[in-house]
């Protein structure tokens, strides 16, 4: 049946630079390229390409270029071109269209509405190369109250403390399983946290025996509703476990790793035969309240002899601050939050586009109803969900955060180009796939020292931002939101984030 949609790229190929190697056509996982030997020629198929930018960078002449096609629509302001395509899509196929990464869709990006305050006369900046800037945080309970023994210029603590995750910066790589992303792009997470002094997290899907030895110490390891790759070994080895309750991409729904994904080795992680569906239900079967959610937070501390923090991640939805209240009420020492523009490997678009919301308004709405509620030290908050830059971080955390997750930030450092297209398994760059010839085009040492990098610079920024604001410590810039501003923002906006307009 010929398909009525038209090609998302056109392929301009320039045939006298190009040398014929077929480069392009070993690139591509698509099959955009073939060589036809009657007009021994490269073609190029436009209904094919996904647009990620692979034989671009590769072609040794120079001599391709991929562009968006223009709309071939008549003008509508009710029928975009999208709406157009997806409809004839569903009425070709009869299925629910997936796409991988986050939310793509115009919503008001308040990172970019907000600006930071300075230091001048009264309240000198701070030169951060000349002067110490902790950038240290503890992610976990507090006490209420410290009791302190001092003798002789020793200070001796008589508090219990609950155990906490020590962050060299407010930096870590947010949940990406090992079976959504391939091996190399997994083992490049964890290998570039443990060399940042942060964690990365496993995601649903497991640790990998051979990694929870060395890796074991800058990891996460989560808990969702599949149980995937659960065993008291997985528990103890890591620093921290999260219940995986929601996620920003997709709220209320589960999750679904097609079997052509599940290799021999993902299964052996996750402990299901090779080849069969990993669907995790939409609700954990043994949480329908915020008592059962306690009694899981009490079964994983004991499973874990109490020494290591439990988190619990949600979405970001309606009424989210009354849920993050009684999770921490529950026992939760962090609370992880994802906004409706995480990302994902697979998520039905009409969920990801439609459902959540953004995650600077919730920042602040969950951290000012625990502080309201004397709470606030019971649980530290790990935000997520469109976080792009440095500047997006020290917002972040004079909103209210303790510290960030990065996710799709990540996946770009490492060669992502938001193709979007992670659900069909043949990324490209050898992130989101299985296929060995295309994992093994993700160089394990150069991604992990990429990903290093990108830690190591926007902490020299937030240092730079910090000192500038006159803050020598990431703990005096949480929830200090006299410190932002807004701009372009409605009233209600500036509300629900608890900050002034410009030049108040």
């Amino acid at each position: 049946m010929k398909s009525f949609v038209f090609p998302e790229f056109h392929i301009i190929r320039d045939e006298a630079k190009c040398g014929q190697c077929r480069g392009c056509e070993r690139q591509c996982a698509f099959g955009t390229h073939t060589y036809d030997p009657v007009q021994d020629r490269l073609i190029s198929d436009d209904y094919k390409c996904a647009g990620c930018q692979r034989c671009v960078v590769f072609c040794p002449k120079n001599a391709i270029e991929v562009r968006p096609t223009p709309s071939p629509y008549r003008a509508n302001a009710s029928w975009s071109r999208e709406k157009m395509e997806d409809l004839k899509k569903q009425a070709e196929t009869g299925g629910v269209i997936l796409t991988g990464c986050g939310n793509d869709k115009p919503f008001r990006i308040y990172w970019d509405h907000i600006v930071l305050n300075a230091s001048q006369v009264t309240n000198p900046s701070i030169d951060p190369l000349r002067e110490p800037m902790e950038l240290r945080t503890f992610l976990g309970a507090k006490p209420d109250i410290m009791e302190v023994k001092t003798d002789k210029g020793d200070v001796e603590i008589r508090t219990k403390l609950s155990p906490n995750l020590v962050v060299e910066t407010p930096i870590l790589f947010s949940a990406m399983s090992y079976g959504a992303i391939s091996y190399n792009a997994f083992r490049s997470l964890a290998t570039a946290a443990c060399k940042s002094g942060t964690y990365f997290n496993t995601g649903e899907g497991g640790l990998p025996k051979e990694m929870r030895e060395k890796f074991g110490k800058c990891a996460i390891v989560q808990v969702a509703s599949g149980r995937f790759g659960i065993d008291a070994e997985y528990l103890n080895c890591a620093s921290a476990v999260e219940i995986k309750v929601g996620q920003g991409a997709k709220p209320g729904i589960g999750g679904h790793l097609p079997g052509e994904k599940v290799s021999a080795e993902v299964a052996s992680t996750r402990m299901i035969p090779a080849g069969t569906d990993a669907i995790s239900p939409a609700p954990h079967h043994d949480i329908y309240s915020i008592e059962d959610l306690s009694m899981l937070i009490s079964a994983l501390k004991e499973a874990t002899n109490y020494e290591k923090p439990i988190s619990v991640k949600i979405a970001a939805v309606h009424n989210f601050a009354a849920i993050g209240s009684g999770i921490v009420r529950a026992g939760a020492d962090i609370i992880a939050i994802d906004g409706l523009r995480g990302g994902t490997g697979a998520a039905p678009k009409a969920i990801r586009d439609n459902v959540g919301i953004p995650i600077e308004l919730a920042i602040s709405s969950l951290d000012r109803r625990l502080r309201n509620e004397g709470i606030r030290n019971r649980c530290s908050i790990i935000a997520a969900g469109g976080i792009r830059c440095s500047a997006d971080i020290v917002k972040a955390v004079a909103l209210g955060a303790d510290a960030v997750y990065i996710g799709t930030s990540a996946l770009i450092a490492m060669g992502c180009n938001l193709c979007q297209k992670c659900n069909t398994g043949k990324c490209n760059w050898g992130i989101c796939t299985q296929d060995p010839r295309l994992s093994g085009r993700l160089n394990v040492d150069i991604a992990s020292q990429r990903l290093a990098n990108l830690v190591q610079a926007w902490s020299h920024e937030i240092s730079e931002m910090m000192g500038g604001m006159g803050i020598n410590a990431l703990e005096s810039l949480r929830g200090n939101r006299d410190h932002l501003r807004g701009v372009g923002l409605y009233e209600w906006e500036l509300e629900v984030m608890g900050i002034k307009g410009a030049g108040e």
